[in-house]
């Protein structure tokens, strides 16, 4: 499920910025979402292979998981462009990787006698979803691979990919064929 868009640079390996991808800006003041409806964001997490097939998320974990996009966004925009760091992104993120419990909770069933169970199983699958993107994202901010996230230079684009040519500028080939034909189109006129 990549969308309208290829997957940019990196994308594949790190499911943090296929979340923050998952939201872009296009020519035309079209704006693609992933994530707008519960199916929809758990038709992503199981195309990541972050949920299981069958898997069916309710509202209240498909806004968590936008939230995390959020303050992702804010946190790779301040490592790749230097803008300001939005207040509370940081705190998002370091709730999601936390946020999975590591423990299974006991449980007593009269007929059945004791359990261990998840307190809710479609918000822990949630949770830990975004533990693991968390996690990839703050590797990736933290690692080798930090000089290498940029954003895309072709207005409007703005998503995130990692630089894998010191001349590369653009998320895909598409957008950096959209640069080239403007900058022809502007020599000619």
């Amino acid at each position: 499920m990549s969308g309208p868009l290829p997957s940019a640079p990196g994308e594949d390996e790190h499911p943090s910025l296929a979340l923050i991808n998952s939201v872009a800006e296009l020519p035309g003041g079209r704006r693609i979402d992933e994530l707008t409806t519960p199916e929809t964001a758990t038709a992503w997490l199981v195309h990541r292979d972050l949920a299981p097939a069958g898997a069916e998320l309710e509202t209240y974990c498909r806004d968590r998981l936008t939230r995390l996009r959020t303050d992702l966004r804010s946190v790779f925009s301040t490592r790749a462009t230097g803008a300001a760091l939005q207040p509370g992104a940081l705190d998002g993120v370091n709730r999601a990787l936390t946020s999975a419990p590591s423990a299974l909770l006991l449980r007593h069933d009269p007929h059945r006698g004791f359990s261990r169970s998840n307190q809710h199983p479609v918000t822990q699958l949630v949770e830990h979803a975004m533990a693991t993107i968390a996690e990839d994202a703050a590797t990736l901010i933290t690692g080798d691979l930090a000089a290498l996230i940029a954003r895309c230079e072709a207005a409007p684009c703005d998503r995130f990919y990692l630089r894998t040519h010191a001349r590369r500028r653009w998320c895909s080939n598409r957008c950096g064929d959209r640069v080239r034909a403007a900058r022809a189109y502007a020599r000619r006129h």
